[in-house]
C-alpha cells in the first residue's frame, strides 16, 4: 500500500487479471439488470461525459430537478438496484476497515472523452465510512487534492486493478479524472474504464 501526502490511500495492482476478468462478469450482470444511463447536472441539466448505474440497496442519482441523492430504484426502470455481488462485498471487508457493510456502488462507465470535475463525495450522512474504488480497463489521470477546491492537488495514473482509499481527514478531499488513455488495457473489448465506487450511505 503506497499513501499519498494527504492521506489518500493507493495500492497499484490490488486486482489481478484474473480477479479483474471475475469482477468484471460480476458488474456486466448488475449491468444487465440494471442498464447503464447518463446522469445530469443539477440546475443546468446538462450531461455529464459518464454514463452509470449502481448496485446495493441504494444508488446515487442526480437529475436537474431533483439533484445529487440517494435512492432504492434505477431512475428510468423504476426497479430496486441490484444486490451488490459478493466480489465487491469482500473487497469493501477487506480494505474499508469498517463495521458497517457498504450500501451503494456506483458503477461509472468512462470512454475515451470522458472526464470527472474536481468534487467531493459528500452526499452521504455518515461520513465516517470511507469511500473504496476499484478501477477496471484502459488508465486515467486521477487528481486528488485536499478538502478545499482551491487546495493543492496531485496526479498519478490509476491502472487497471487499482484501488484508492478515502477516509479519515481525505474522506473529503476534492478528487477527479483529468483523462482517460485509450488502448491501455485489453480488459475491455472495446476500450473504456469502470470505475466502482463503494460507500456507506446511512
Amino acid at each position: 500500500m503506497q499513501v499519498l501526502p494527504n492521506g489518500v490511500h493507493w495500492i497499484p495492482g490490488y486486482l489481478d487479471i484474473e480477479a479483474q476478468r471475475a469482477l468484471l462478469d460480476d458488474i456486466r450482470g448488475v449491468v444487465r439488470q440494471a442498464p447503464l444511463f447518463v446522469p445530469a447536472m443539477p440546475g443546468t441539466g446538462k450531461p455529464m461525459s459518464v454514463r452509470m448505474t449502481n448496485c446495493g440497496s441504494l444508488g446515487w442519482v442526480t437529475d436537474k430537478a431533483r439533484g445529487y441523492r440517494y435512492q432504492t430504484t434505477h431512475p428510468h426502470t423504476g426497479k430496486p438496484w441490484p444486490t451488490m455481488p459478493q466480489s465487491l462485498t469482500r473487497i469493501w471487508t477487506e480494505l474499508a476497515s469498517f463495521p458497517k457493510p457498504a450500501q451503494a456502488c456506483l458503477v461509472n462507465f468512462y470512454d475515451e472523452r470522458a472526464k470527472m470535475g474536481l468534487h467531493q463525495d459528500r452526499d452521504e450522512r455518515d461520513l465516517s465510512a470511507p469511500v473504496v474504488s476499484i478501477s477496471l480497463g484502459d488508465t486515467c489521470l486521477f487528481r486528488v487534492g485536499e478538502t478545499t477546491r482551491s487546495g493543492r492537488t496531485t496526479s498519478f495514473r490509476l491502472s487497471s486493478g487499482d484501488a484508492v482509499i478515502l477516509s479519515g481527514k481525505s474522506r473529503l478531499a476534492f478528487h477527479g479524472v483529468d483523462r482517460i488513455y485509450p488502448d491501455t488495457s485489453p480488459l475491455l473489448k472495446n476500450g473504456g474504464r469502470i470505475n466502482l465506487t463503494m460507500r456507506v450511505v446511512e
